[in-house]
């Protein structure tokens, strides 16, 4: 367990009082689902694990130093990366008077192995050494990985660094189905059991790791400026964002998918940049709620090495019909209709054609 021992050493560290909360339920209902109905994804691959969870433990710090009477808070990140900045915001959002004590930044600590000998220093135990310092964050989401040989982008992963997932090489010669319900976008169940948010993300994970589903070795752009390189691992996130993108396809038409799509990207920009409680992100999800209304239904996937297909869907809200999209005619759409279609949707082209040929 991560929380064996953990009061021993925050006394050892020299706190005066450890506060634990679990906050699985809350992450995953009010952080990561939005981002799944909006389909938040930043620079095409990193699902936002890190980006989401940075913002709920900040809030939960924020509570806490009201009801200890503290008058500031703390935080152990570098001053190279982004979550200093998604902390920071989140403090700033919610209780501005609060003072922010930034160790790495104020502190005589330029490095992890700087930080490794001041806690060796302090009798602080900590569960990396310098001959293995990967830098990692692990919540119900995901699981990142970075520094050490991934700091050289044309090194491959080690294959024990990963720890959520099997390598696909491994993963089992049978493929596996998993069918997922959905409820205004949202999913509500794994193969018919309805779930709690995170009992649901939690089972999902333990099929998914299985089948080697969900690894990801990007270089992404820091909001600090600088490229930085990371492995991902999001077993349960990848399943669930294929689902309702699929879901999607069946219930929304063209131009809603359109637009949708390009809000995303400016919703995953905004929650990596840690703006989750600005009132941009705020105003954009009301808009992901109502337009996800008609997202219900069930998606049927399968899972083999790695790889994620969809493999049935179904919805009470499908604009899909078989009636009119067969090739057979049918009594809706005539397909004489599509010459006069046609001519005019290719007006435009005739016309810039017939001056070029001085017609």
């Amino acid at each position: 367990m991560e929380l064996d021992g953990l009061e021993a050493k925050a006394k050892a560290s020299g706190a005066s009082q450890l506060v634990v909360k679990d906050l699985r339920d809350e992450f995953v209902e009010d952080y990561v689902f939005p981002c799944l109905r909006a389909g938040a994804i930043y620079e095409r691959k990193y699902l936002l694990g890190t980006s989401m969870a940075r913002p709920v433990i900040a809030k939960a710090m924020v509570d806490v130093a009201k009801e200890v009477g503290a008058d500031a808070v703390a935080h152990g990140c570098t001053g190279k990366g982004n979550d200093q900045v998604r902390f920071e915001l989140t403090f700033f959002a919610l209780n501005p008077k609060l003072r922010v004590i930034a160790p790495w930044r104020e502190w005589d600590i330029t490095g992890r192995e700087d930080a490794i000998e001041y806690a060796k220093r302090h009798s602080v135990p900590v569960p990396v050494t310098k001959k293995s310092i990967y830098s990692r964050d692990r919540n119900i989401w995901h699981l990142s990985h970075e520094g050490d040989v991934l700091e050289d982008p044309t090194n491959e992963p080690k294959k024990d660094m990963f720890m959520m997932s099997v390598d696909p090489e491994d993963a089992p010669n049978q493929p596996e189905y998993v069918e997922i319900d959905f409820v205004s976008g949202l999913p509500v169940a794994v193969n018919g059991k309805r779930l709690s948010p995170a009992s649901l993300l939690d089972h999902l994970n333990e099929i998914g790791g299985k089948h080697g589903i969900g690894r990801v070795d990007m270089v992404e752009n820091r909001l600090v400026g600088m490229k930085s390189r990371g492995v991902y691992e999001t077993p349960g996130g990848t399943i669930l964002f294929t689902a309702v993108r699929e879901l999607e396809s069946l219930t929304l038409d063209r131009e809603t998918i359109q637009v949708k799509d390009s809000l995303a990207l400016q919703y995953a920009e905004l929650v990596y940049a840690g703006r989750w409680f600005d009132p941009l992100r705020v105003a954009m999800d009301g808009f992901m709620e109502k337009i996800t209304a008609t997202i219900s239904g069930r998606v049927r996937l399968k899972l083999y090495k790695g790889s994620v297909t969809v493999a049935g869907l179904k919805s009470p809200n499908s604009l899909y019909r078989q009636d009119i999209s067969s090739f057979e005619n049918g009594d809706v759409y005539n397909q004489a209709d599509a010459a006069g279609f046609i001519h005019l949707y290719g007006l435009p082209t005739r016309v810039r054609a017939m001056l070029e040929h001085g017609i």
